[in-house]
């Protein structure tokens, strides 16, 4: 099989004067997760997009969250995205695009993605608290960006229905993940090839 002839995964290690961040992630995994940041509520999105995308991953993160959280999610987003398009190589094979609308209680969540080779993030969200298990909220929307723009894909989130910030936040995480692992399987009707008519990404 095309997924089986070189291990699609990606290491990343981001080290600037105010964080240092280290992803390792397997796109033909099982699930399996180990995540460490120091912000309780970004360690458990992480742990979603890994479980429900079957993706492997391990994320250790540290720097100046008792300043402000924004670098060290901003610069996690980056790795992270930055792992999925080295383990992506050439995407030759893969499906392309996928998407997902997934509940959690009383919020709904939609994610859509193209992994185009250009990165691009038009995303929607709404929360009423300013801050969830020490993750700022308005801060999900910077990590999203950084992640389309690092990983080249075009993303497009929205919240379409909640009440309570942590499910709304955890439908996206849960919603990205279905996505992604629509948008990287490899359709053997094309292994090898690149889906695109201008033959790059």
């Amino acid at each position: 099989m095309a997924n089986k002839q070189r291990p699609r995964q990606g290491v990343v290690n981001r080290e600037t004067r105010e964080t240092r961040v280290a992803v390792e992630l397997t796109l033909d995994g099982t699930g399996r997760y180990k995540v460490s940041t120091g912000i309780g509520m970004l360690d458990h999105l992480l742990e979603q997009l890994s479980r429900h995308s079957l993706f492997d991953l391990t994320v250790g993160a540290s720097g100046d969250i008792e300043r402000d959280p924004h670098h060290l999610v901003e610069d996690v987003g980056l790795a992270l995205g930055r792992a999925l398009s080295e383990a992506l190589g050439e995407r030759r094979g893969v499906t392309r695009f996928g998407h997902a609308v997934v509940p959690l209680d009383e919020a709904l969540a939609l994610v859509a993605i193209d992994l185009s080779g250009r990165g691009y993030g038009s995303i929607d969200l709404a929360f009423d608290r300013d801050e969830v298990g020490g993750l700022p909220t308005e801060d999900i929307e910077h990590l999203l960006s950084a992640f389309a723009n690092e990983g080249r894909l075009n993303l497009h989130v929205r919240l379409l229905a909640g009440d309570n910030d942590h499910h709304r936040a955890e439908a996206v995480f849960k919603a990205l993940a279905r996505a992604l692992a629509d948008a990287v399987r490899i359709d053997e009707r094309i292994a090898g090839e690149i889906p695109s008519t201008k033959e790059v990404l």
